[in-house]
């Protein structure tokens, strides 16, 4: 059992001034593995005093200084990766193998790309030539409000303290409850590379405790926020009082439209796309179109997929997948597949209860529902497991449609041979990113979404935008630059 009950605040490790004792629990034997206490509105005052008291030195500091502690922070968690990687898969049931080679790496990989947008930012540019005298400032917003999820800990944490360091802003971070062991080894790396006491604060606590807090303060410039579309709504309402920015990257209902053209391995990338992280990815291609020709077979590789994909206790090496987060997810998901039974879709693979040998742990068979329908419960909300919902369509027009009848727009997915429809559908289809082909987005692409994915776009040089202000300045002296 580790016992971490400290809080970072000023730069050092501190009891907390109120708040209560919690059992982070491992998921893959639903054991306690951890104890942390949940601040109180003490502890989040304490460490916004302590942000806002370091905002005005260091939002000064010269850009090279703060670029060199991010490159020290970057060096100490390559350092630390192990740690790391234990870390999350002990809290959130990330199979360790997985662990180290996405969720840890999806950390250094935030960093890099950060360093390298810095390196190319301009704090001060010229309006334009009309406007010799005119000059466009980009200055840090203050103190940032920083709630992250549990689902991949390093990288929404990466996606938001490293361009707040890198900007001159401070910060309170408020990890998730369920998996703030990862967070907290970040603390001790941010405190290793030796930044300013106060820039960086740690404080645990659960959203109605420490993240109203955060929402409402006064002295809290910007809530930057990860998560739910319900607690979303929330913070937004929370904040709207005290005029605080609001960034809020949410949930999604991905659309995978695939052609009869597309390449041969297209329902097999986009199945196990689906399941992997066992479905807990807000990017995640849950809804699968597929063109009516291929629509049998298709559902035929499904299946296969997903009979094929292990599920273990994320302690355990190999290539499989774990259990879900928590008993609450767990209930939700198996709630979810009996709706689809329910209201008529084809339980092709999988179904409730836990997989076959699993007795204990919270763990989720990979289903495949067949011949679902736009309108059905399983199409429409945000399962977060590892589900996958498959719907036939005639024509373009027709999975422009589909695709686009969701209240989410994070990520869509286009499998196409055809280079001219893959564009015009890049284009069509409403959501803040659409990956073509198993493509990634490239190094520096942002990462948000809109309408109910929230309206945020993390990463590169927008990442870096987020976190400051735009100041218009006139009659400047250009000779005296």
């Amino acid at each position: 059992m580790i016992e971490k009950r400290e809080f970072y605040i000023n730069g050092e490790w501190v009891s907390p001034l109120a708040g209560r004792d919690c059992e982070v629990i491992d998921p893959s034997n639903e054991e306690p593995c951890a104890v942390i206490s949940l601040g109180g509105t003490e502890d989040t005052n304490a460490a916004v005093a302590a942000a806002k008291a370091a905002f005005e030195d260091w939002s000064q500091t010269d850009p090279e200084v703060r670029l060199a502690y991010v490159e020290k922070i970057r060096d100490i968690y390559v350092e630390r990766a192990e740690d790391m990687s234990k870390a999350i898969s002990l809290e959130m049931g990330a199979p360790i193998e997985m662990s180290r080679a996405s969720q840890t790496t999806s950390g250094t990989w935030h960093i890099d790309n950060f360093i390298t947008a810095f390196k190319n930012f301009e704090f001060l540019r010229p309006l334009g030539p009309h406007a010799p005298d005119n000059r466009i400032a980009m200055e840090p917003i203050g103190v940032a409000g920083l709630i992250t999820p549990w689902n991949w800990p390093m990288n929404q944490v990466t996606l938001k303290a490293i361009p707040a360091l890198l900007t001159g802003c401070t910060m309170v971070l408020k990890p998730s409850e369920i998996a703030p062991l990862s967070s907290i080894v970040f603390a001790e790396i941010v405190h290793a590379a030796g930044v300013p006491a106060g820039v960086f604060n740690l404080v645990n606590g659960d959203g109605v405790g420490v993240g109203t807090d955060l929402s409402t303060h006064p002295d809290v410039d910007m809530i930057s926020f990860t998560g739910s579309a319900r607690a979303g709504a929330a913070i937004s309402k929370a904040a709207a009082d005290t005029f605080k920015r609001v960034c809020l990257e949410l949930g999604g209902k991905g659309a995978n439209v695939i052609f009869a053209d597309a390449d041969e391995k297209a329902v097999v990338r986009g199945a196990r796309h689906c399941f992997n992280n066992t479905g807990q990815s807000c990017n995640a291609p849950t809804r699968m179109l597929v063109e009516r020709s291929i629509y049998d077979q298709a559902i035929e590789t499904a299946v296969k997929v997903a009979e094929s994909t292990k599920v273990a206790s994320a302690h355990l090496d190999g290539n499989h997948i774990g259990p879900v987060v928590s008993a609450a997810q767990y209930e939700k998901i198996q709630g979810y597949i009996q709706k689809g039974i329910d209201e008529g879709a084809r339980l092709v693979a999988g179904g409730v209860g836990r997989p076959e040998g699993l007795n204990r742990g919270y763990f989720v068979r990979p289903t495949v529902f067949a011949d679902v329908s736009n309108d059905m419960t399983i199409a429409r909300e945000e399962i977060f497991g590892p589900v996958l919902s498959i719907m036939p369509f005639d024509n373009e027009e027709e999975a422009i449609a589909i695709a686009n009848d969701t209240n989410y727009g994070l990520t869509n997915y286009v499998q196409s041979q055809d280079g001219a429809k893959r564009n015009r559908l890049s284009r069509r289809l409403r959501s803040g990113m659409v990956e073509m082909n198993g493509q990634s987005r490239g190094a520096g692409a942002p990462f948000g979404g809109t309408k109910t994915s929230g309206r945020a776009r993390e990463g590169g040089v927008w990442g870096l935008e987020e976190f400051l202000e735009v100041k218009a300045i006139s009659g400047w002296d250009p000779a005296a630059e």
